[in-house]
């Protein structure tokens, strides 16, 4: 199976489809509308560097995609903040930021690969989409001799990560928010 670089928009699509039953995300925001309208601008926001970088990549069959951060890129912290308060709940929004400040002191503090997203559509889970889209992006890291980064959203994935040499570096538990698992990966 071969990946392409493909279009920001398809890669958006794939994405909020792989995301919509994610319990993080659902958590974040519980309304489809909002999460449909609103979860494509935080991928833009959060993983947009992916696109300029060259390392957002999608399956052939636009099924799958993941959004790499390369070493020294990052999120948008600047424009993050105002989308998310204005589209987040209430109740969800104090516990929100406190979960991105716990993911930012687990965040390694020398520069890393960061898989920011992966998903697959759920009619398309079990074909190892997104794992030959980790895979592309692993085989960057083992030539740049860097680490890898993720903050997995759904404990049913801790296992996926492992297979692909991730360990448990931290879980992250704030207020009513399911936990997050904060892993990382040493080259090979």
């Amino acid at each position: 199976m071969t990946q392409t670089n493909a279009s920001n928009d398809a890669v958006l699509y794939a994405l909020t489809l792989g995301f919509s039953s994610d319990p993080i995300m659902r958590w974040i925001y519980p309304d489809p509308g909002t999460y449909l309208t609103a979860f494509p601008q935080v991928l833009r926001l959060f993983g947009g560097a992916a696109f300029t970088g060259d390392t957002a990549f999608l399956s052939d069959d636009h099924r799958a995609a993941a959004m790499w951060l390369a070493p020294g890129a990052h999120p948008d912290d600047d424009g993050l903040p105002a989308p998310l308060e204005a589209t987040l709940p209430e109740h969800v929004l104090g516990d929100a930021f406190k979960m991105f400040e716990a993911m930012d002191k687990l965040h390694p503090s020398d520069p890393c690969w960061h898989l920011a997203f992966v998903a697959t559509d759920p009619s398309a889970r079990g074909r190892g989409l997104a794992s030959a889209l980790i895979e592309r992006g692993l085989k960057r890291c083992d030539a740049d001799g860097r680490i890898a980064y993720l903050e997995n959203t759904n404990p049913n994935n801790v296992g996926l990560y492992r297979r692909h040499g991730f360990e448990l570096l931290g879980e992250i538990n704030v207020g009513d928010a399911p936990s997050r698992f904060c892993m990382l990966r040493e080259p090979r």
